[in-house]
């Protein structure tokens, strides 16, 4: 058995004001209540808010102050996320991860902004991955991130067996989420550490998914501190011997025989992504996608061949066929 307690830590952010004091006592409150706590993990945004307005250089005095938390308490601690604003101007939504002795063993820019909604913060490009001696190796992505499959495959074939997923999600995709974080953690046989924020930082229910899907702890709608003891041996065992003796999936992903060009981005193959149409917010009264006009039919170039694109006069939308064939109306 590898054992290692992680908290995550759901409170109320204040999108006007800075959360720092509050959290650093939710930290103490934390490790009076439950002293067997190794890591700590926030919300997305918790330190300063949804507002990119209040962003700042990575080395800040909230940093400083989260470090000394850290050290005082010897834990691993990952503040959630904070809008950095880099030497040359751009705005990056950062997270820090802060190693018992208070230094910062990595950070981690969020690669998958919310666009078109945060189209003032630009993409991060690198992975973050970090070992806890003795214990395993870890991964960070931050909330919308996950909905993107590839950020975690890419964790997991560099080893990664704990998912921490800071989020900020207080919007009706809630759900959608919490289905994604359960599907993540069977897909790619790890712990999935989900934590958003109440307020101006979300809805509140969190979660703690082991590497089988089961939910090992969801919050409700208020503050939570849930210290939850995982057990990196049970990852091992499952990417060895499969989802309850069952899907080896990573074994099964390694030794593959097909490749997928859709990822070459001059293959064709995402000849269809390009008929979407841009990325930009929604309109009142938008009909898009459902009144694409495409004259007769058009034919898209794709690794397997051609494919026919038709609408009905109805407005029903694209319907693509193999081949010669006609829609069907």
């Amino acid at each position: 058995m590898t054992p290692f307690a992680i908290a995550g830590v759901q409170m109320y952010v204040n999108a006007l004001n800075s959360n720092v004091e509050a959290m650093i006592q939710r930290i103490d409150v934390l490790m009076a209540r439950f002293p067997w706590t190794q890591m700590v993990l926030f919300s997305e945004l918790a330190p300063f808010g949804p507002l990119h307005r209040f962003a700042q250089p990575f080395e800040n005095e909230a940093l400083d102050q989260f470090r000394a938390a850290a050290r005082k308490h010897g834990i691993w601690l990952v503040p959630g996320s904070m809008f950095e604003k880099a030497e040359d101007g751009r705005i990056y939504n950062t997270s820090a991860v802060i190693g018992p002795d208070g230094h910062v063993v990595t950070r981690y820019r969020k690669m998958f902004p919310f666009r078109p909604y945060e189209i003032e913060v630009d993409a991060g490009t690198e992975f973050c991955v970090f070992d806890v001696p003795d214990v395993g190796r870890f991964g960070l992505s931050i909330c919308y991130d996950i909905w993107f499959p590839e950020t975690t495959r890419q964790l997991t074939s560099a080893g990664v067996e704990v998912l921490l997923h800071p989020v900020l999600t207080g919007t009706t995709d809630r759900d959608a989420e919490l289905a994604i974080a359960r599907a993540t953690a069977a897909q790619f046989q790890c712990y999935v550490i989900d934590v958003n924020g109440l307020g101006a930082g979300g809805v509140g229910r969190s979660l703690i998914v082991d590497p089988s899907a089961t939910v090992l702890h969801q919050s409700a709608g208020q503050e939570d501190m849930f210290p939850i003891e995982v057990d990196l041996s049970l990852v091992r065992r499952q990417r060895e011997a499969g989802l309850k003796g069952l899907g080896q999936v990573l074994k099964s992903f390694r030794d593959r025989s097909a490749e997928f060009s859709v990822y070459d981005r001059e293959s064709g193959a995402d000849a269809y992504l390009k008929t979407l149409g841009p990325l930009e917010m929604p309109r009142q009264g938008s009909r898009a996608g459902l009144e694409k006009s495409v004259a007769g039919s058009d034919r898209i170039a794709h690794a397997g061949g051609n494919i026919d694109v038709q609408t009905t006069a109805l407005g029903q939308g694209l319907q693509y066929l193999p081949g010669d064939k006609s829609a069907i109306g």
